[in-house]
């Protein structure tokens, strides 16, 4: 790039003398800003001791293990908003929502600790957020806030803590690329206009569990296997992470498809991913880089929640390989 331009200059620009836009631009500050902590403390590895021992088991009923890191950056994340506008906190790490600025206009609902299965494989991990409108109307009933369906967020985005402390944003205008420089201890504008390849021949999926999934989704990956000799006519590339922040990143550099479906095994039945703290805020950084996102059926920002930790299946990424896999549905 020409001109270098922080994450500080983008989003005064783009909030201007707007108020509410304001608010929105000084919660992505605070969640980056945090972020880099929780980046520093991955990036001890094995010297730090601990992160990776189990804190607990099934804190929102989800049946999921919790890692100590989990728990510091849910509450380095908390500890952070509340000198935000942020009126409430929505964590996959906990049950209710937390109450945190009583002056606050949005509410965040956030993954703190995205992958957290992998952080002592020295695998990528990360921060999911998504920010949406807390309005009078909510003030009786908070959780009314994030029972809304994802057109209604104003912002998302997720930091993944690898090789670089990546910020993948979007703010309605398009989706951006930041990149912390430690030189400067600012974000760095990397791509101002991601735009995800339309056709791709490369996917992300847990192959191992195909023997458990439906005949549509088992038909689409039979047809990719066969390759060039098969219905789709040419050859594909599977990579999988496992840690979808590193898978999702992978897409927004280079394109290609994530698939998490649903399958038959006891708990997930109806997907895995959460809707709120997942599926939401990287649908819409998906849609607006021109990409598509569903859970097979559904384009995933037309649904209504109707519990805060509701699972989903996913699929997002090239658009024409989402609406390829949503026509075998």
């Amino acid at each position: 790039m020409s001109q270098i331009v922080t994450l500080q200059a983008f989003l005064d620009h783009w909030a201007g003398s707007d108020p509410e836009k304001a608010a929105i631009a000084s919660t992505v500050r605070t969640i980056a800003g945090t972020g880099v902590g929780i980046a520093d403390l991955v990036a001890r590895g094995p010297l730090e001791e601990g992160l990776a021992r189990i804190h607990g088991s099934d804190p929102n009923g989800g049946g999921d293990t919790q890692k100590e890191l989990d728990v510091i950056a849910e509450e380095a994340i908390c500890a952070a908003l509340r000198e935000a506008p942020v009126a409430y906190l929505a964590s996959e790490e906990s049950e209710d929502l937390i109450a945190l600025n009583p002056k606050g206009q949005l509410v965040v609902a956030v993954d703190p600790l995205d992958g957290s299965s992998n952080i002592d494989t020295n695998v990528s991990v990360g921060t999911i957020y998504s920010i949406l409108p807390f309005t009078e109307a909510d003030r009786d009933n908070p959780n009314a806030a994030v029972m809304k369906p994802g057109t209604n967020q104003l912002a998302a985005g997720f930091l993944a803590y690898g090789p670089a402390t990546i910020l993948v944003s979007s703010l309605g205008n398009g989706t951006q690329v930041f990149v912390y420089d430690r030189e400067s201890s600012e974000f760095i504008m990397a791509r101002d206009q991601v735009e995800i390849p339309v056709e791709t021949r490369e996917y992300g999926v847990n192959q191992s569990n195909m023997r458990h999934w439906d005949e549509a989704m088992s038909g689409w990956i039979k047809d990719c296997l066969a390759g060039k000799e098969g219905p789709r006519g040419k050859d594909f590339n599977m990579r999988w992470v496992g840690s979808m922040v590193a898978d999702a990143f992978r897409i927004f550099t280079r394109g290609g498809v994530y698939v998490y479906s649903s399958d038959k095994r006891k708990g997930y039945e109806n997907g895995r991913l959460r809707l709120i703290y997942e599926a939401f805020p990287i649908a819409m950084l998906t849609e607006q880089a021109g990409g598509g996102a569903t859970d097979g059926k559904t384009r995933i920002l037309d649904i209504t929640p109707h519990h805060i930790h509701q699972r989903i299946p996913l699929v997002f990424g090239s658009k024409g390989e989402v609406e390829k896999i949503a026509s075998y549905y």
